[in-house]
């Protein structure tokens, strides 16, 4: 189990860091792959094709601008299936889908799981896996998330356990995910390199470790829901206040470019591979479209929140490109510009709010209790990972999709064809009744997600019209998780000073999946040590050149 790092107390000042980008960012005239020792990873989350487009068109994202006239822009690149921050970033680092890297939402059921309570193995089987901002200690017993650390440690009330052999073991997030992941992959297999990544949840995102554990050798722990001593609340009421959350992690890449560790507070080498993640975006373009956020129309003119938050996120990409060049580091680092997600709908006339239809419909017809009391909804604080939720029950889990599995798997067939009956928008209906929503089960879900008899995958997935939300919420009008077309269609831009022939725009269409081999080639490693693109046949991204054995 990895330990917290302390952040020290006040956050050096980002303005201080705003030197220019400049022109020097001009393709060289070779490529010279050897010469990448250093890979970052940066995901805007939220970040769609069509804001890159837009952006660097206007000219209102100058330093992305200058990235991809030394890199490639893909601009047909699609999230695997399924579009939450889990599989999104699981996409991006293990080169698979939910298939293989076996993580569906940060919130999900696995059916082999015993609940963390029962430390013997002895009780019923069937527990809904939380690993959010609950996972800190800070939300043990329900309690207030009151460090940004979440608290030092796991809450050991949202571990689950499992049998291994004659022994009844926690399953930590790193046990959690199938298979390994490109930073246990550097470190096994480059001696003497370093590895870092900063991302919204403490303790969730422990599973970029991979099942070694050991993976991330700077996991920085910063918790997005964590109590802002200023403010009393947290980072996501409003983006620009999501933006002094994102700004730990521009500092925790400038104090590991400047030869630190996240915090700045120890000597480290500088990471062979690092990375992060932004929040801002998705946060401005979930916001109400009455309170200035999301888009004015489907073309994806940004509104005033969206705008803001694009123009903070280029001055933040710019502070870190400039922080590489004081350092000597940008000639040598392969720049990756991406997103886990995308956010819908962007257009708001097509915008649902119905309520959460599609739960109401399985509990009123019996296949989940009628009154909520499954899984993690029913638990005696009412708060997520106090220890009590209940086990076997199936769970269902919505936003713009529904994953559902189900209590009595029996029941399949017969939920299905509710399901089929009642796909209008009119309640009780799930609005699914449109040529771009499906329900998905039996073999054909098999054979995209995986065997829901195994115990992780859904029984069945539904993807409702683009635009649905399986909310009532008064506060966000845009979500993801699904595979709508504004949830899977993002940005991806790739950056190598010596990239010949930069500024390159490529049409054929991708999967965030190949960001992951792409990685290794550009480290000169093997892809098909990552165990999910060995097993999927994940191919690098094309144009690039990159290592020997290229896929192009």
């Amino acid at each position: 189990m990895k330990t917290a790092r302390r952040w020290s107390a006040g956050l050096v000042a980002l303005s201080a860091m705003a030197l220019a980008v400049g022109s020097a960012l001009a393709p060289a005239q070779a490529s010279e792959t050897s010469g990448i020792k250093h890979v970052l990873l940066i995901s805007f989350d939220g970040l769609h094709e069509q804001d890159v487009a837009r952006c660097i068109g206007g000219n209102t994202c100058p330093n992305l601008a200058l990235l991809a006239k030394s890199g490639v822009t893909y601009t047909n690149a699609y999230t695997p299936g399924l579009s939450d921050s889990f599989p999104g970033l699981a996409a991006l680092v293990t080169g698979g889908s939910p298939k293989t890297a076996g993580l569906f939402y940060d919130v999900s059921y696995d059916r082999t799981l015993y609940a963390p309570s029962d430390t013997g193995c002895v009780g019923k089987q069937g527990w809904n896996v939380v690993f959010d901002e609950t996972t800190g200690i800070d939300a043990q017993n329900g309690g207030a998330l009151v460090h940004l650390d979440g608290g030092g440690d796991f809450n050991p009330q949202a571990i689950p356990r499992a049998r291994k052999g004659a022994k009844c073991v926690p399953v930590y997030p790193h046990d959690y995910v199938k298979t390994n992941t490109i930073f246990e992959v550097v470190k096994e297999n480059l001696p003497g390199s370093h590895t870092a990544w900063a991302d919204k949840h403490a303790w969730g995102y422990d599973w970029l470790n991979g099942p070694s554990g050991r993976g991330v050798d700077d996991l920085a722990r910063t918790e997005i829901n964590s109590i802002d001593p200023v403010t009393q609340t947290n980072y996501t009421d409003v983006y620009t206040h999501t933006e002094q959350f994102d700004d730990f992690h521009v500092q925790a890449l400038i104090n590991q470019i400047n030869g630190k560790d996240s915090t700045g507070t120890r000597n480290e080498p500088v990471p062979t591979l690092f990375g992060t993640n932004f929040q801002t975006l998705s946060v401005a373009e979930k916001a109400t479209v009455a309170n200035g956020g999301g888009y004015l129309d489907a073309s994806f003119t940004p509104g005033p929140n969206v705008s803001g938050a694009i123009t903070y996120l280029d001055n933040s990409l710019g502070l870190i490109v400039a922080a590489l060049k004081q350092q000597n580091l940008y000639a040598s680092t392969l720049i990756i510009v991406t997103a886990k997600h995308g956010q819908s709908p962007s257009d708001h006339t097509k915008l649902v709010k119905n309520g959460d239809t599609l739960t109401k419909l399985l509990e009123t017809s019996n296949y989940l209790d009628p009154n909520g009391n499954f899984g993690q909804n029913n638990t005696k604080s009412g708060n997520l990972n106090d220890g009590t939720g209940l086990v076997g029950t199936g769970f269902v889990q919505t936003d713009d999709v529904g994953l559902i599995w189900l209590r009595d798997q029996s029941q399949r067939d017969a939920v299905v064809a509710t399901l089929k009956q009642n796909l209008s928008c009119n309640v009780p209906g799930i609005c699914a009744d449109g040529p771009q929503a499906y329900i998905l089960s039996g073999n054909a879900l098999t054979a995209r997600f995986g065997d829901p008899s195994l115990g992780r995958t859904p029984d069945i997935v539904v993807q409702p019209n683009p635009g649905v939300i399986y909310t009532s919420s008064k506060t966000k009008d845009e979500e993801h998780g699904g595979n709508a077309p504004d949830d899977s269609h993002l940005g991806l831009v790739v950056s190598y000073a010596g990239l010949h022939g930069g500024g390159r725009a490529i049409q054929a269409r991708v999967q965030t999946t190949q960001v992951a081999p792409t990685i290794l080639r550009a480290l000169d490693l093997d892809p098909q040590l990552l165990h999910s693109v060995a097993a999927e046949g994940t191919h690098s991204l094309p144009g690039l050149g990159l290592g020997h054995g290229s896929d192009e």
